[in-house]
Order: C-alpha cells, then structure tokens, then sequence
C-alpha cells in the first residue's frame, strides 16, 4: 500500500472540527495537531494491543502508520481484538488494518507488512523512521524473544520506542525515550535475555479489556512523547484485579550488553 504524506500547511476547518476537542488542550493546541499531521509510527504487532492502539492514534491524526504482523486472523482473537471481525478470519491482520483504517481515516497515510519483524529485516522497516522528526516505535507483540529484538533495533538506530504486554491479569508499560537514552536505560537493562517470561496472552489466558487498557495507555504514551508532555523514564505495572497502578523509575544498566555499548 502507497504511503503518501498530508500535504503542509495550516489546518482546514474540517481538521479544527474533526480535532476540536484535543485542540482544547493547551498541550495539544494547532501545533500540536501539526506535529501530529508530521509524526510516523511503526507499530509491531496487530493483535489486541496493536489493532486498537492504531485505532486511537490514527483517530488522533497521526499523520503516517506503518503496520507490522505476519499472523492471520484467527476466531480466539475476535473478543478481545474488536478491529476485526467473524468475516476477516483467515486474513492478514496487518492488511485487515490498514484497509479499515484507511477507510475510516482519509488522511491517513499508511504501509503495512504481512510479516514477522526480526533481525533481519529490522534495518529495512525502521529505515524510514531515521530521517523523520517525529518517529517512534509501538511494540505490540506478545513474546519476550521479540520484544528484546525490537528493542535492540530501536537502541541501535536510537528510535524512541513504547512497549506494552500482556497477560493473565498484569499488564506493563515501558517507554523508551530515544532523545535521553543515557538516563532511563532500555528494555534489556529491565529484563535481561535470561529473564523467564515466557508468558503471553495464548498461553496463560487474559480478559479483553485488560488489553483494551494497555493498548489504551500505549497509545496515549505514544501521543505525549510526541507532544512532549512527557518523555516517559517509568515502567508502569497495572494489575487487573485490583485495579492498581505500580510505577518504577527507569534506571540504566551500565553492564547492558544492549544499550550500554553507546556510552563506552
């Protein structure tokens, strides 16, 4: 699919319609909306978290999505992955996406990918990210090992990156600001390649709107980065039972095989 980019310029008043109630915000406010318009998201993953974290970021006026995911649509995915629906089974997730987020977002520019992200083609899908002003990283898979690769690709090309998980009744959230690095660490200092987390939503089992509240959290991380409300620096842990919120402040591992090797 073509990605072609909202041309420049001031906003029309179908955008100050469209967008009024963001625009409100003093945080947000016409240049704000701009920066929006300008910005390029990669999101990895298109299942619970991705699907509905596109959704709100497209609806926001995000201006470029690329979508990343080489899992067909499958009935188990339906309760808690509501992009989709009983006639989309058997199809790319990734495609699916893209035509019904096109369909509801005109000015939206959009390329998505029936594929798995890996080592091997990180450098080719993030590329474009590096001569954007206002880029980042969703990742929304649901397995450590790719988490981790998403990760280094990100360390690696210095991407901003906000990852979301998961499973049973905890979720978390961590946000990677590629402009302070040297402050807040990466996901391998939090977790190491040995860390057993093995778990994810097809093996341990999860309640849809425990997704819907990760998901949800993602995408409104993602929009303050890029508004500069704020830059993250915290894993955040919600339990779906109780409700609860726990906070971590990020600290960098200076042994981290991953980010570490940028300061040495």
């Amino acid at each position: 699919m073509p990605m072609t980019q909202r041309p420049p310029g001031s906003l029309s008043d179908r955008d100050f319609m469209r967008y009024s109630r963001q625009l409100l915000l003093p945080e947000v406010s016409e240049s704000g909306q701009q920066r929006l318009f300008a910005a390029h998201i990669v999101i990895i993953g298109l299942g619970g978290l991705g699907q509905l974290a596109a959704q709100y970021l497209a609806a926001a006026g995000v201006g470029r999505l690329t979508l990343i995911d080489g899992d067909r649509i499958e009935l188990s995915n339906l309760p808690r992955q509501l992009l989709y629906c009983e006639a989309d089974l058997g199809l790319f997730k990734a495609e699916v996406a893209a035509n019904k987020l096109q369909a509801a977002h005109g000015g939206l520019a959009l390329r998505h990918h029936c594929l798995a992200f890996d080592a091997d083609n990180a450098g080719h899908l993030l590329a474009p990210l590096l001569a954007e002003p206002h880029a980042l990283v969703l990742d929304c898979t649901d397995n450590f090992l790719t988490r981790q690769r998403v990760n280094q690709a990100c360390i690696e090309r210095r991407l901003s990156l906000v990852s979301a998980s998961v499973a049973h009744f905890q979720g978390q959230l961590f946000c990677l600001d590629g402009r302070s690095l040297a402050a807040s660490g990466c996901y391998h200092c939090l977790f190491p390649a040995d860390t057993r987390l093995s778990q994810s939503c097809s093996t341990s089992g999860v309640l849809g709107p425990a997704v819907g509240v990760m998901a949800s959290m993602q995408a409104l991380q993602a929009l303050n980065l890029l508004l500069d409300i704020n830059d993250g620096g915290y894993l955040h842990r919600f339990d779906a039972k109780s409700l609860h919120w726990q906070h971590a402040k990020l600290t960098r591992d200076p042994d981290c095989p991953v980010c570490s090797p940028l300061w040495s």
